[in-house]
C-alpha cells in the first residue's frame, strides 16, 4: 500500500481521543485517527462487565468544552454505569460527527520517526502507511488486560473471560459455577452482580481491597440543575483541585483531632459514599498514623457487615495504607459474602497451583467451574504502549529507552521521540484523578503546542534530556513524601512480573500540575527544543 500523508496521527478513540480530534480538526489539521474497536468509549467500549461503573460523580466525570453539550446530556445516576458512558461517548461522536474521521478495528502496529523526513511513518494491521508530522498516543492507561501465566490455563474445558474485555453480548451466569480470581476494582462491581445469577461462586483473593460504600441512587432534578446552573465556575473550581473533582475535603490534620472527632469525621464519609472519607484529613496519605485510623474504621466496617468472622478478616485489607491502591468504590461487595452461594478463598494460604480440565487446583483442594473470570488486571500505563513498535531517533526503541521505567517529561513526550505526545501519560497525574479533567488539560496543552509550532514555523518539538531527567526525579521524590510507595500497586507496575517497580504517575496534584505546565509554555516552553521548518529556512537565507 503506498505512502499516505496527514499531519496528526491519532491511536485510540476513547474519550482523549475523541476530543483531540474535535479540537484539531476544527483549526483545519489533516488526521488520521485509528481505533482497535468497532466504536468509540475507550475503557468504556472494552470494560462491560457486570457492574461496571464509574467512581466519580456523573456530573464531573464528562466534557466541559461545550456548554451545549453540558446542558443537553442528562445523567440518570449519581454514579453511572457503563452502558450510560459509552451511550454518551457515542452521542458526542454523533453530536461533532466525528466518527467520519475514525477508522475502527484497525490496530497501529508501528510508528518510527524518520530522522531525515522529520516525520513519524505509522504501519497498521490492515496495511496501511502513513506519513504523519505529529504521532498522539491516546491509548489509555488501563486498556491492556493481563491474566496471570497459570500452569494449565490451556487445558481448561470451560468458558473465560476477563473483566476488561468483557462480551459484547454479556454472559448469563444462571444456574453456573463461577471463579473469581481477583478482587481490585473490577472484581468489587461485578462479584455482587454475578453472584445473584450464579448457583455457586468462588472468589479467589490474593490481596483484600478496602472499598467505600458508593451510596448511588438517581440523579435527582435538584442536583443535576445545581451543577448545569453553575458549570463554569464549578468546571473552573474542578481543574484547580488536587483530584481534578470536587469533594468534601478537610483542610486540617488528623493528628490534631481526637479519636471521637475522628470517627465522626469517619462516619460522615461513610454515609455520604464514594471516596469522601479519604477527604477527612489533608495527611491522610501522607503520615501513617492518621491514615491507620481510618484503615482501621473501615476494617471495622467490614467486621460489622460481613457475619463470619474468619471471612471478615480475610476481606479486611490490612499490611498497606488505605488509598496507596486505588480506592474501590462498591455498591453490596462485603454483603456478597454473607450469601448462601459465595465462597471466598484466600491464595496467599492455599495458592493456585494450576488451571485443570474442569476448574483449578489450590495447595489443598480442587475445583470443578462452568466459567472463570479473571478479574485481575491491566499492564497499566506502559502496556499498550510497549504493545506498539515504537522507534525515535537512531531507531530507540520506547520499551528498550522505558526498561528500568518510563521516563517522560511531564508525562506528555519523553527525549529522542519527537513530535511524539502521549495523553495522561506516566509521570502526569492521570490515574490518581478525574481522567475526564486530566484529559482535556492534556489535548488543550498539545493543541496549543501544534498550533504555537505552527505559528512559529517549527518543525519538530521534543524534550531536552535534562529536564526530562529532572521531572522523573520530581515525580519521585514527590511520590516518595506520600505513602503510596508503600503499597504493592499497578500503580507501581507490581502487578505485572518483571516490572520495574516505579510509582509511575504523578501525585503532586493535578491543579499543581496544571499550574507547573502553564509555566513552562509562560517560559517558552522551558526543557522542550524545536527544530524549525527547513524549506523555511533555506527560503529566509
Amino acid at each position: 500500500m503506498s505512502l499516505q500523508k496527514c499531519d496528526v496521527v491519532i491511536v485510540g478513540a476513547g474519550f482523549a481521543g475523541l476530543y483531540l480530534l474535535h479540537r484539531l480538526r476544527g483549526l483545519g489539521y489533516s488526521i488520521r485517527m485509528f481505533e482497535a474497536g468497532d466504536d468509540v468509549g475507550g475503557t468504556w467500549y472494552w470494560n462491560r462487565y457486570p457492574g461496571a461503573r464509574c467512581d466519580v460523580e456523573s456530573m464531573q466525570y464528562s466534557y466541559s468544552f461545550s456548554e451545549e453539550l453540558q446542558q443537553e446530556w442528562d445523567w440518570s445516576e449519581r454514579f453511572s454505569a457503563q452502558p450510560e458512558i459509552l451511550e454518551y461517548a457515542g452521542h458526542v461522536a454523533d453530536r461533532f460527527d466525528l466518527r467520519r474521521s475514525i477508522e475502527f478495528e484497525t490496530t497501529v502496529t508501528a510508528a518510527h520517526f524518520d530522522e531525515g523526513a522529520r516525520r513519524w511513518n505509522i504501519e497498521t494491521d490492515k496495511g496501511a502507511r502513513i506519513s504523519a508530522q505529529y504521532c498522539v498516543m491516546a491509548t489509555g492507561c488501563i486498556s491492556s488486560t493481563q491474566i496471570p501465566d497459570f500452569p494449565g490455563l490451556s487445558d481448561y474445558q470451560g468458558k473465560t473471560y476477563h473483566t476488561g474485555n468483557w462480551p459484547h453480548a454479556g454472559v448469563d451466569f444462571t444456574g453456573k459455577r463461577i471463579a473469581v480470581i481477583g478482587t481490585g476494582s473490577s472484581g468489587i462491581q461485578a462479584i455482587p452482580v454475578m453472584a445473584e445469577q450464579a448457583a455457586h461462586m468462588t472468589v479467589f483473593q490474593r490481596t483484600p481491597n478496602y472499598s467505600l460504600p458508593a451510596r448511588n441512587g438517581p440523579m435527582t432534578p435538584e442536583y443535576a440543575r445545581s451543577w448545569k446552573d453553575n458549570y463554569a465556575a464549578l468546571r473552573e473550581e474542578q481543574r484547580h483541585t488536587p483530584k481534578g473533582a470536587i469533594r468534601e475535603f478537610n483542610d486540617v490534620s488528623g493528628l490534631t483531632a481526637s479519636e471521637d472527632e475522628r470517627r465522626a469525621a469517619y462516619e460522615k464519609g461513610w454515609a455520604r459514599g464514594g471516596a469522601s472519607l479519604l477527604g477527612s484529613y489533608r495527611d491522610m496519605l501522607l503520615d501513617g498514623s492518621v491514615n491507620e485510623t481510618a484503615a482501621e474504621f473501615v476494617r471495622d466496617k467490614i467486621r460489622v457487615i460481613v457475619h463470619d468472622g474468619a471471612v471478615a478478616e480475610r476481606l479486611a485489607a490490612k499490611g498497606y495504607p488505605i488509598g496507596t491502591k486505588r480506592i474501590c468504590i462498591d455498591s453490596g461487595y462485603f454483603e456478597t459474602f454473607n450469601r448462601d452461594n459465595v465462597e471466598l478463598v484466600d491464595i496467599n494460604e492455599t495458592p493456585i497451583e494450576r488451571i485443570t480440565e474442569q476448574g483449578l487446583r489450590t495447595s489443598d483442594n480442587a475445583f470443578e467451574f462452568d466459567a472463570i473470570v479473571f478479574a485481575t488486571g491491566f499492564d497499566a500505563m506502559t502496556g499498550t504502549l510497549f504493545k506498539i513498535d515504537i522507534q525515535g531517533r537512531a531507531g530507540a526503541t520506547l520499551r528498550g529507552k522505558w526498561d528500568a521505567g518510563p521516563r517522560t517529561y511531564l508525562g506528555l513526550m519523553t527525549a529522542a521521540f519527537p513530535n511524539l505526545f502521549m495523553i495522561t501519560g506516566p509521570g502526569s497525574p492521570s490515574v490518581l484523578t478525574n481522567m475526564m479533567v486530566s484529559i482535556e488539560q492534556h489535548v488543550d496543552w498539545i493543541t496549543e503546542s501544534l498550533l504555537h509550532m505552527r505559528a512559529q514555523g517549527l518543525e519538530t518539538m521534543e524534550p531536552t534530556l535534562e529536564a526530562e531527567d529532572e521531572w522523573v526525579e520530581h515525580v519521585n521524590v514527590v511520590a516518595h513524601r506520600t505513602l503510596f510507595p508503600l503499597a504493592a500497586s499497578w500503580y507501581m507496575g507490581a502487578n505485572i512480573p518483571g516490572k520495574p517497580r516505579i510509582f509511575m504517575p504523578y501525585v503532586g496534584d493535578a491543579g499543581t500540575y496544571r499550574k507547573i505546565c502553564d509555566e513552562v509554555v509562560a517560559d517558552g516552553y522551558k526543557g522542550f527544543s524545536f527544530q524549525p521548518n527547513a524549506a523555511r529556512v533555506a527560503a529566509a537565507e
